[in-house]
């Protein structure tokens, strides 16, 4: 199992337009991933209800996980668009 934690970089959280394009990406991944929130339970990170349901906000901790070949990659994309501001105008 690998996993990452990481540092919510956009400025209003995961709300609809980053936590869509997080998931778009998971879902994409070839391996299954899950994010958690602090010492909360981990959701499937391709599932948009389950990561806004989390209520990540602008400099939150959340932890990714993936296991299989090619997980460190799939963490690698999905902590790049974690830790970008995507609310920047």
């Amino acid at each position: 199992m690998v996993t990452r934690t990481v540092r919510i970089g956009s400025s209003h959280g995961l709300h609809a337009r980053p936590a869509k394009l997080f998931t778009q990406a998971a879902a994409a991944a070839p391996n299954p991933v899950t994010i958690a929130k602090g010492d909360g339970k981990a959701v499937n990170a391709a599932s948009i209800l389950g990561v806004i349901s989390l209520g990540v906000e602008f400099g939150d901790y959340v932890t990714l996980s993936s296991e299989g070949d090619g997980a460190d990659a799939t963490l690698d994309e999905l902590t790049e668009l974690l830790v970008t501001d995507h609310d920047q105008a």
